[in-house]
């Protein structure tokens, strides 16, 4: 499984003052701690100052490689800022969080993930909006991985986000996101599928047990990325016991060294 560390965000209570005063111990803090849990990339985002966003997430994409070889993954809606972002990043091929099926948001995204050799989380949504069904939903990631792979980008690059909604909206969206999960990994062979766990759970109490079962849903489902707190032991526990269980731990050394690490929560 492809943990994507998702605590460097402004949305994020604790984050938003450490970035808005560019405090970079606090920052780095958060990076190292990621990476000693098992993060694989480092997500940072700064959406929430839209009018600084290209300078904010250039000092984000310092201050952590700083600390940490890991690669990121550099999270905007915003070209320019993720242009600014890439063109001062160095080390392992980073990924592009995100671009869609809306053409005008692909047409300015996708060329950046060519120039800058990246990857790329691709959610599945086109110019009609959220699809409500699983086979909708397929048909865009059809679309996406095509298009960027005739394009030059390798499948081995390519995160199909399923575009998780909140089961308090609609008791099937559970269903409708395990469904493209295990469509596009059993269609698409190569391609990786990745998601924010959290959307799931949100406007529901005790979100953390919605997010739980659903981690290990997906799994089953073929999951092998998923974007969340690698902090949280409880998830993370959960993380290994699913993989092992799914046959994806060769002799359990994961989960073993996970266990001897104290990485686990028991």
């Amino acid at each position: 499984m492809i943990i994507i560390g998702e605590r460097i965000n402004t949305s994020i209570k604790a984050i938003r003052p450490a970035v808005e005063n560019m405090d970079a111990a606090a920052i780095q803090e958060v990076a190292v701690k990621q990476a000693e849990e098992g993060a694989h990339y480092i997500d940072v985002n700064c959406g929430t100052f839209p009018y600084k966003e290209p300078d904010l997430l250039k000092w984000l994409v310092n201050t952590v490689q700083e600390v940490t070889d890991l690669p990121l993954c550099i999270d905007s809606a915003n070209p320019e800022a993720l242009r600014a972002a890439l063109s001062v990043y160095k080390g392992a091929k980073p990924i592009i969080n995100s671009v869609t099926a809306e053409r005008k948001r692909f047409d300015s995204v996708f060329p950046l993930v060519k120039e800058f050799n990246t990857s790329i989380i691709a959610l599945c949504m086109d110019d009609d909006g959220m699809p409500e069904t699983a086979e909708q939903r397929v048909r865009i990631a059809d679309w996406l991985i095509n298009t960027m792979t005739k394009g030059g980008v390798d499948i081995n690059d390519i995160y199909i986000d399923p575009m998780v909604r909140p089961v308090s909206t609609g008791t099937h969206y559970g269903i409708v996101a395990l469904e493209t999960i295990r469509r596009v990994m059993a269609e698409f062979p190569g391609v990786h599928t990745t998601c924010g766990l959290s959307n799931i759970s949100f406007g529901l109490p005790a979100r953390k047990l919605i997010n739980q079962a659903f981690l290990i849903s997906a799994i089953a489902a073929g999951l092998d990325s998923a974007i969340l707190d690698p902090l949280d032991k409880r998830i993370m526990s959960f993380v290994y016991s699913a993989e092992l269980l799914q046959g994806r731990d060769d002799f359990c050394m994961n989960y073993l060294t996970a266990f001897r690490e104290g990485r686990l929560e028991v």
